[in-house]
């Protein structure tokens, strides 16, 4: 079902079922399943795929050969009916892949809005990514992986699954990443190592310059390693320094503390 208001060229295949919504555009040779919705003035330039039960917010534009909402690359993916959401204003450039949930990873691929997509990148089954993220060109996002708002990744970069990446975090080019990372960190290295607080993107996001340095001297007292105490007791020891009355302190905490699979990308002994 299509609005009025909606331009779809000839040789797009829109199959019934699919929901429309006004002033989208879709250009020639484009496929949409039929449990697709698009909101409202959703793009897609040419030859794009998007099928299973894939939800589109509104005023996001997909270009050439994108492939979204197809069948998780998870060899336990039994056929079961699982949801993609993707929020408003995103930006999905050409060959970009972004999979369906699995049952066994809850059901639910889920993208927030006003993230950029660049070619050739791949967002696997159930992640979980805020807004305002960035991935460069032909970076993989592997399933059941975390990322939080305003993450920047740099170009070929592969995420192992399970991973969490802080908020404001910033990832180099190359990198292999394979544990968390914490919040408005920097990590550089194709065994990517922890090179300090991500200056640029707090100092964009506005964060006063106190706040930038009881960052930097938490990160500091986390990573030190010339003491006798242990990774958890120096995180013990922060909750009862007044340094944590700075939000981004406190999100770098909350992150430690929650629980993981994984251990954290550190900086190099």
């Amino acid at each position: 079902m299509a609005k009025r208001s909606s331009i779809i060229h000839p040789t797009a295949i829109v199959e019934d079922g699919a929901r429309i919504g006004n002033s989208c555009k879709i250009g020639p040779y484009c496929c949409i399943g039929s449990a697709v919705t698009l909101d409202d003035n959703v793009i897609l330039e040419s030859h794009v795929v998007i099928s299973g039960k894939t939800f589109i917010g509104k005023g996001t534009k997909v270009w050439p050969f994108a492939s979204i909402g197809s069948d998780p690359q998870d060899l336990k993916y039994s056929g079961e009916k699982t949801t993609l959401t993707i929020g408003q204003n995103n930006f999905i450039r050409e060959c970009v892949s972004i999979s369906i949930g699995t049952a066994g990873g809850g059901g639910n691929t889920i993208i927030g809005d006003n993230c950029l997509f660049m070619l050739g990148s791949h967002v696997g089954h159930d992640c979980k990514l805020g807004s305002n993220i960035v991935i460069a060109n032909n970076s993989a996002i592997a399933g059941h992986v975390v990322i939080e708002d305003n993450v920047n990744i740099g170009g070929l970069v592969g995420i192992h699954q399970f991973c969490r990446l802080g908020e404001g975090s910033m990832i180099g080019a190359h990198a292999m990443v394979s544990k968390d990372v914490i919040p408005y960190s920097m990590i550089i290295g194709m065994r990517p190592v922890l090179s300090g607080v991500n200056l640029v993107g707090l100092k964009r996001r506005g964060s006063k310059k106190e706040n930038i340095k009881k960052l930097i001297e938490v990160f500091s007292k986390i990573f030190d390693r010339k003491g006798r105490q242990n990774f958890q007791d120096r995180i013990k020891a922060l909750d009862n320094d007044l340094m944590i009355e700075t939000t981004e302190v406190q999100k770098v905490l909350d992150f430690i503390k929650k629980e993981s699979t994984r251990s954290f990308v550190a900086p190099k002994s």
